[in-house]
């Protein structure tokens, strides 16, 4: 029987503090599936006896399954209930979770990480989910919440794959990513809202408007490119980070590479203050300022490269950075038209994402061919780039 579910009193009073909190720990818990990988890279490649480069490869498609799932998945949270879609994702993510956690070879690590990628959007559903559910003049912090959420996420990932796996091996992080997932579906399933459907064509005319947004906006373009070049700084210096420590002059073990997340969490806490920037119409001085403590932090590297206090300062002020800019990033796309939400989602997210493999990708390779001072330099360029995009954007405006 087909028929529209009943909006719950949340669409018009927005939003109570536990469901925020329910999205925002759900939405950590999904996103963070995608991240356990890059602390065990060392490991993996040791279990199946390949090098660095084949095992970072996991990494690599991880984020481009991420991204995929954002472009294909997401937008059908404006064309169905985004409760029921949310968790259709966790389902399906649980068993992408349990196959990586049996794999017999790398190519099926590869796979599943793919996989993995692919079902792991559900905190892309809960974002406009989020938005389109709370006030204009709460948008910003509200989503800022969420995204702590999803940073603290994907920073505390690093610390518990590399505690477990040091203990009972890297294969039992996926055992409990899977328990976690399934944890999050249960709470989605009492505490979210369900929401009418937006979108009324087909999914072929769903995919064909996600595109049309790109011509639509120029604020969505423009975002997306920085976004995606900040996050490609992020995941690139991520990606090389367990290489670099676990070599000379280091040699660390998983477990205390792990710990080098629990240091960026706290860059993540500051999300909900940047997201009240932008509420008070400030978005492009909290980008730049971002931008600036995000160059910093790698002109750190370039200068200690093999100073254990330069590479602290690092991970603080380069999380600080990238995630000043994505908050306010999303509370500037959420001002765009609301009952497109989803698929203006679709299209940041993407780009975003895209930047991410990208800088996983390039970090890995320059790792491979240069070590750490290539890595240091190419995220340089990766800034500057950005540099240039915000600078294109104050110009013209």
């Amino acid at each position: 029987m087909n028929h529209s579910p009943e909006k719950p009193s949340s669409t018009k009073q927005g939003l109570s503090k536990s469901q925020i909190a329910a999205m925002s720990v759900t939405s950590g818990i999904c996103v963070a599936t995608i991240y356990y990988n890059q602390p065990l890279l060392h490991d993996i490649a040791q279990t199946f006896k390949v090098d660095d480069n084949a095992a970072g490869t996991i990494a690599v498609l991880a984020q481009a399954g991420y991204g995929l799932g954002l472009f294909f998945i997401t937008p059908l949270g404006d064309k169905m209930d985004r409760k029921k879609l949310i968790l259709i994702q966790q389902a399906l993510l649980v068993i992408a979770l349990l196959g990586m956690s049996f794999a017999p070879s790398i190519l099926w690590a590869v796979i599943c990480s793919l996989v993995i990628g692919f079902t792991a959007i559900a905190a892309q559903v809960i974002l406009p989910l989020a938005a389109s559910l709370s006030p204009k003049d709460k948008k910003g912090n509200t989503v800022g919440v969420i995204f702590t959420g999803i940073l603290i996420g994907i920073l505390a990932a690093r610390v518990l794959s590399g505690y477990i796996a040091d203990w009972f091996g890297w294969e039992m992080v996926y055992v409990v990513a899977a328990v976690s997932v399934m944890i999050t579906f249960s709470i989605s399933w009492f505490a979210l809202p369900s929401t009418p459907p937006e979108f009324d064509g087909s999914y072929k005319d769903l995919i064909g408007s996600v595109l049309k947004q790109i011509k639509r906006f120029g604020l969505l373009r423009n975002t997306a490119t920085l976004g995606g070049l900040a996050f490609g700084v992020f995941c690139s210096f991520w990606a090389t980070l367990t290489f670099h420590l676990s070599g000379d002059p280091f040699h660390y073990s998983t477990d205390t590479i792990g710990l080098f997340g629990a240091l960026a969490i706290g860059g993540a806490l500051l999300a909900p203050v940047v997201g009240k920037m932008a509420d008070k119409g400030k978005p492009q001085k909290a980008q730049l300022l971002a931008l600036i403590i995000l160059t910093a932090s790698v002109l750190l590297m370039l200068i200690w490269p093999t100073d254990l206090w330069a590479i602290l300062a690092t991970v603080f002020f380069l999380d600080v950075g990238v995630q000043s800019i994505q908050v306010t990033n999303v509370a500037l796309i959420y001002t765009l038209d609301a009952s497109a939400h989803s698929r203006i989602n679709t299209v940041y997210m993407t780009g975003y994402f895209i930047g991410g493999a990208l800088g996983s990708f390039v970090g890995i390779h320059c790792w491979d061919l240069w070590g750490w001072t290539g890595v240091v330099y190419q995220l340089l360029v990766w800034c500057a780039l950005a540099f240039i995009v915000l600078g294109y954007k104050m110009l013209k405006k």
